[in-house]
């Protein structure tokens, strides 16, 4: 099909429609409810707070993207691929599964619902409520991603557009009389003393630099259909619109905290941000402002998981061609109304200890990508700074998992040793692992290149 694309220059109008697309597929259902609860939770020191959450949340993902444009991928996969075939794909399909039909896509419905039309429903009907609106969530999910050329126009020029319309009239009622000074409000104890490793950490809880390498396969597929099919130039076009739609949701991740901290003046610290979105809305606006909450956080929901139902389809279909494109999208659309229905908080609940292990993961492959050319890719520096992170993930997973794992025989054992590492009381004991293996992989790849240069000997590396 690319091959009857017609090739051509990108005009400005080009490029604000591919940067809302990119932006819709990335702001999804978490990047609503997380900021606003890390507000509540942050309070006074709401800005240490959102410095921290703008590393994970905003920069990361951007990295993300500028990682598949360094490498020229078009996947999760070819990010992995420097340490081979089989963890490549053993790392595509975790990635895909966690942002899609395990946690991250039928996020996209539950929040919906949750914010959006639960108030409308007497409690003993919510649980067919959500059944039949999930139902209908992914049904169109589907319908709206089966055409891969037309998915660009319906998410940059349609969906997200009146999303951002919505939620700018939130905001100018909202500022125009907030609920309390936010410098003023109360932070509960943990975000009094360590404000910016929190704010950081649940950065995590947004999925975006896991959805960074995942929607690549999407957006490099929009790029190419829109006449850019040389990789460099693909390149190019991908981290010039990544940088302007990732800028713009880094202000209304702002806005976001901001306004969850004020929301303390008026109510107390609620068990998620949806409850508190549907609050202050509410306070505002209210039956009014419930019916546009509805209608912004669907619009919003459907245009992340229209990207997530379409890049796990497209990735699949790609690795394991067995299945077409549209029986893979039918599968993860089919898997998410499953896991949907499982409940909001559950999904948040065990998606975290996942996120705890993949995060820091992830955020290595990111970086070796970015820096793999001072290095020609060379598998070694990749396995010494993946081995050294993988171990403190795994600490960092079942510390984070619910009681009934976390505290068990076997999940104290698990923290006694973690205890020994260096930033384990604050979730990033990882890092220093990380950054030894990068210099034992860096000092492996010199001493190659020296042997290289006397004998002649290939240098390992993949391409």
């Amino acid at each position: 099909m690319l091959n009857r694309v017609q090739k051509r220059n990108l005009t400005k109008r080009d490029y604000v429609t591919l940067s809302s697309m990119i932006f819709a597929l990335f702001f999804g259902a978490g990047n609503l409810i997380f900021p606003l609860h890390l507000g509540q939770l942050a309070g006074g020191h709401w800005g240490i707070a959102a410095a921290g959450f703008l590393i994970t949340a905003v920069l990361l993902p951007l990295l993300s993207v500028l990682a598949v444009c360094v490498t020229k991928s078009k996947g999760v996969y070819d990010i992995g691929k420097p340490l081979g075939a089989t963890f490549a794909v053993v790392f595509m399909v975790l990635i895909h599964f966690t942002i899609g039909p395990f946690f991250g896509t039928p996020r996209t419905a539950t929040v919906s619902f949750t914010v959006g039309l639960a108030p409308f429903f007497p409690a003993k009907y919510q649980s067919l409520a959500l059944l039949l609106f999930s139902a209908a969530f992914f049904g169109l999910a589907y319908y709206l991603s089966v055409e891969q050329s037309k998915i660009m126009a319906r998410v940059g020029k349609l969906l997200n557009p009146l999303f951002l319309l919505l939620l700018v009239a939130i905001f100018a009622v909202a500022f125009s009389s907030p609920l309390a000074h936010a410098g003023s409000t109360s932070a509960t104890a943990a975000y009094q003393t360590t404000g910016f490793t929190n704010g950081f950490l649940q950065g995590y809880n947004t999925m975006d630099a896991l959805a960074g390498l995942a929607l690549g396969v999407t957006i490099v597929t929009a790029v190419n259909f829109m006449g850019q099919t040389d990789p460099n130039k693909a390149a190019w076009v991908t981290a010039r619109a990544g940088f302007f739609s990732m800028a713009f949701e880094g202000l209304i991740y702002v806005l976001l905290i901001l306004l969850g901290a004020q929301s303390l003046g008026q109510f107390k610290l609620s068990d998620n941000g949806g409850v508190a979105f549907d609050q202050i809305v509410n306070h505002y606006m209210g039956n009014v402002g419930q019916a546009i909450l509805a209608v912004l956080i669907i619009t919003t929901c459907l245009t992340t998981a229209i990207g997530l139902v379409a890049a796990f389809a497209q990735d699949f279909h790609k690795h394991f061609g067995f299945l077409s494109y549209k029986a893979w999208l039918r599968i993860t659309c089919l898997a998410s109304f499953l896991t949907a229905n499982v409940g909001l908080n559950q999904i948040i609940a065990w998606s975290t200890p996942v996120l705890m292990f993949l995060y820091p993961l992830a955020m290595a492959l990111i970086f070796l990508s970015i820096l793999s050319p001072l290095f020609h890719k060379s598998s070694v520096v990749y396995v010494w700074v993946v081995v050294f992170t993988v171990v403190p993930a795994v600490f960092d997973m079942v510390a984070a998992f619910p009681t009934v794992v976390s505290q068990s025989t076997f999940g104290q054992a698990m923290a006694h040793v973690q205890s020994f590492l260096p930033l384990a009381s604050s979730g990033m004991d990882w890092l220093v692992p990380a950054l030894v293996g990068a210099v034992f992989g860096t000092a492996h790849y010199l001493l190659l290149q020296r042997a290289k240069t006397s004998t002649g000997m290939e240098v390992p590396m993949k391409r």
